[in-house]
């Protein structure tokens, strides 16, 4: 059981933040969320949380927060805008920041927090949902000594896994970053093997039993191809969110003056389903690029709530 004396906040109980909050509810953390969603603040509430009406409000109440928001901008929001949590967590708190954003985005956060005198880790995650939900993400994490030793039991609640990469700021978002280039390719490159499969009359479910078993599989197609195969597009990670992150990926190459001409290519297959009014479905719905431009029948899809 987590020690009395920490308490712990989750700003963005999407399902990512929401999973996250159940393993602190379940290892015996007092745990406060804040989310825009109704639904959430209620799922957190079923789960043995409490609910906070604002970051501020949640800031009043917590040792540690972990954001686990969409964007960049969102995390400016709920740090630093006008009901910021920045503005009312005690000075030596720690702030465990989990989206995905640019490195520079990482440093220039670590600082601002800094001024506040509060610490930050730099400790986007990964594991999807199955893993938020059992406790068992891997993060990557950079940052200084003491914000690890102040939250090492949260972390070790909701890891399997936790990389120390150092003290600065910045490189936790960098592997993040290499880490959402495979992803998305992988994902855009799952997408267009099952729909050539399926364009030359191969049955969809021979050919996952197949790939999966063999050296074309990835932890990508292994996990997103029975979404397909399931015409299930209720989203686990949306198309939007690899637009955004492999918008950050080629970002980070334009940076460094560095070719990703997979990257790109992936990145216009997102955002070719985006367009297409996919933005909010799974990001296995990428498939259905190839579904509008060859007319390949994919598996029967499931309705939609």
């Amino acid at each position: 059981m987590a020690a009395s004396k920490t308490t712990v906040g989750v700003i963005g109980l999407g399902s990512m933040g929401l999973g996250v909050a159940r393993s602190l509810c379940r290892a015996g953390f007092e745990t406060w969320g804040f989310d825009v969603r109704d639904a959430a603040i209620l799922a957190l509430e079923e789960a043995g949380g409490h609910a906070a009406s604002s970051p501020a409000a949640l800031g009043r109440e917590v040792d540690v927060v972990i954001v686990l928001v969409a964007t960049a901008d969102q995390v400016r929001t709920v740090l630093f805008g006008e009901a910021g949590v920045a503005g009312t967590l005690h000075e030596g708190s720690v702030v465990i920041a989990s989206a995905t954003v640019p490195a520079s985005f990482a440093v220039e956060t670590g600082f601002l927090l800094s001024e506040h005198h509060i610490h930050m880790i730099d400790a986007p995650v990964s594991g999807g949902v199955v893993g938020a939900e059992s406790g068992n993400l891997s993060i990557m994490a950079s940052g200084p000594d003491e914000a690890f030793l102040l939250s090492q039991d949260v972390l070790d609640a909701i890891a399997g896994k936790v990389y120390r990469l150092g003290p600065k700021h910045g490189t936790g978002s960098t592997v993040k970053t290499i880490n959402q280039l495979l992803a998305g390719v992988h994902i855009a490159a799952s997408a267009e093997a099952m729909a050539l499969g399926i364009r030359a009359g191969v049955d969809p479910n021979t050919l996952f039993e197949v790939i999966s078993n063999s050296a074309g599989a990835s932890w990508m197609f292994n996990n997103r191809v029975p979404h397909i195969l399931d015409g299930d597009y209720a989203p686990k990670s949306a198309v939007d969110i690899f637009v955004k992150d492999l918008g950050i990926v080629l970002e980070t190459g334009k940076g460094h003056t560095f070719p990703l001409p997979l990257t790109a290519t992936a990145h216009q297959q997102f955002l070719a389903a985006s367009a297409a009014g996919l933005g909010r479905q799974d990001d296995s719905a990428v498939i259905k690029v190839f579904q509008k431009l060859t007319g390949i029948e994919l598996p029967a899809e499931k309705d939609a709530d």
